[in-house]
């Protein structure tokens, strides 16, 4: 006689749980890796400069790029937090950012969880939508600010708006316990600081963080009643009094504001091959819609699509910011539904505020005959995401082995240092160059360039500055145009590629200071 016992399956699907744990452990201990490396590229002199600025200077930092007495919208609460940092134990701004990035890492993962909770109670959930957001995205290598791919978190995570997206997921999370479980007015004002603090850290993932809520608030079942909706109300109109007030910027110019545009533009770029493999992900979503017309991941993807394509259509590039109000909902709402087919709940609450009926906890959530195929095709997917992005396993290795791994696979290599130059320009004084990594990469050190490496909408003589910079190096100039150049925004020092355009380094207006890699000079403006 045969006896059927549960205790088989159970080990097995406790076996394959603690699988999928170590293949998560994978992708975080590559990104720990990246935190104490901290690769140089992208934006991340523009943060160390706005650090250096903040420390120098708190109440009246000036623009971080440019010496100019403008607002700046880089300046927010968490970079003032970083700049008092610095300022108290006399680190670095590059030293302060290793320990902006691991606070960036900490509130995203946490974040996640947190989020996901709320959708689940499937234990798998939360490696899996870790996972998810990590790789589901496409055939061709895609990374930025906002946008939490493996590569992108690498190079980003020392970034305000991996901070922000961080504390976007947390908000969402105690958005919908504050419905379902009825909050009182305290616990709301704290719910719009938390909204503030978000569009302050970084604004367009702030754009994304109030989709959300939206969606939160519009898919909870039931639907919030009068009380709440007041109590959400003051929340939000503490939130506005509070971006009001901040003292850096006026947050109200954003809105409308010009120059953003071209810089934007590449994000509707070849939106295929960056992204198929989400389409696994609205596949989920078609899942959960058909049980839910109000699901919030539901809402929140068609909100965001919304606002993508109407950028897209209108020819507003910096709408595609939004992105991530699209790409989330999807890869978690994968990692939900493939966690309902691969395993039991971690508890019996399978989330929060939801109706009765079948849902992603349910065993025919998705259809029984449909599970294996689900698990199996997120599996595939994650695997050819993985296969993408093998190229940030370079941000972990010593600097030869890291050559070798980016020889054979898609990667973005950290760029070079400047510290050679920045050790003779003293912090304050302006350089005069049109090198595209020394405008992004000098002012982290302390001096400012003549033109700004980023558009900017406070910046009003931020035209005249190109126009002054195009002008030195133009091949077409004389010696008396280009002395006028550097006279125009007080430039005392110039970097420039020997034998390239502008003043010729023997000339009697200029002292050689030091020669960098690649041919780059710097060279002093005597007085």
């Amino acid at each position: 006689m045969t006896v059927r016992t549960e205790a088989a399956p159970a080990a097995a699907t406790d076996a394959s749980y603690r699988a999928l744990l170590l293949v998560t452990l994978v992708p975080a201990v590559l990104l720990l890796a990246a935190v104490v490396r901290l690769p140089w590229a992208g934006d991340l002199g523009m943060h160390a400069a706005v650090v250096e600025r903040l420390r120098a200077d708190l109440p009246h930092p000036g623009h971080p790029l440019v010496d100019a007495d403008v607002p700046s919208p880089y300046y927010s609460p968490w970079m003032v937090v970083l700049a008092l940092l610095a300022a108290a134990t006399g680190a670095s701004a590059p030293a302060v950012l290793h320990l902006a990035a691991l606070a960036g890492l900490v509130a995203f993962g946490t974040g996640v969880r947190a989020f996901v909770r709320t959708l689940t109670g499937r234990r798998a959930a939360v490696p899996l939508a870790l996972l998810c957001v990590l790789f589901l995205y496409g055939t061709r290598l895609f990374a930025w600010s906002g946008v939490p791919g493996l590569t992108s978190l690498a190079l980003t995570a020392a970034y305000p708006s991996t901070l922000a997206l961080g504390l976007a997921l947390h908000l969402w999370a105690l958005t919908r316990r504050a419905v379902a479980e009825r909050w009182r007015m305290a616990r709301f004002l704290g719910l719009g600081l938390l909204l503030a603090l978000v569009l302050l850290v970084h604004q367009f993932t702030g754009a994304v963080a109030a989709l959300g809520v939206v969606s939160v608030l519009l898919g909870a079942r039931p639907l919030p009643t009068r009380a709440v909706w007041l109590r959400v109300g003051a929340g939000a109109l503490l939130a506005g009094a509070v971006l009001a007030a901040w003292p850096y910027y006026p947050f109200t110019a954003l809105f409308g504001a010009d120059g953003l545009e071209a810089i934007h533009r590449s994000l509707y770029r070849h939106l295929l091959p960056k992204f198929c493999l989400v389409s696994l992900g609205v596949v989920a979503l078609c899942a959960r819609w058909r049980r839910d017309p109000r699901d919030p991941l539901v809402l929140l993807f068609l909100l965001g699509t919304v606002v993508f394509a109407a950028g897209g259509l209108t020819g507003h590039w910096s709408w595609g910011r939004i992105l991530p109000a699209v790409l989330l909902p999807a890869q978690l709402a994968l990692a939900v539904e493939a966690a309902g087919r691969a395993g039991p709940s971690a508890d019996a609450a399978g989330g929060i505020g939801r109706r009765a009926g079948p849902s992603a906890d349910a065993p025919g959530g998705t259809g029984r005959r449909a599970g294996p195929l689900l698990v199996g095709a997120t599996a595939a997917a994650l695997l050819t995401g993985a296969y993408v992005q093998a190229g940030a396993v370079s941000y972990a290795l010593p600097a030869r082995a890291a050559r070798i791994v980016r020889a054979h696979v898609p990667s973005i290599a950290p760029w070079p240092s400047f510290a050679w130059a920045a050790r003779r320009v003293p912090a304050g004084e302006t350089v005069m160059t049109d090198d595209y990594l020394a405008l992004r990469m000098l002012p982290a050190y302390g001096p400012y360039t003549v033109a700004p490496a980023y558009p900017d909408v406070f910046l009003t003589d931020e035209q005249e500055r190109r126009a002054v910079t195009r002008r030195y190096y133009a091949p077409s100039a004389d010696r008396a145009q280009r002395l006028s150049a550097l006279r125009a925004y007080g430039a005392r020092w110039v970097l420039q590629r020997d034998g390239g355009p502008g003043l010729p380094p023997d000339d009697p207006a200029l002292r050689r200071a030091a020669r960098g890699p690649g041919g780059l000079m710097l060279l002093e403006v005597k007085r």
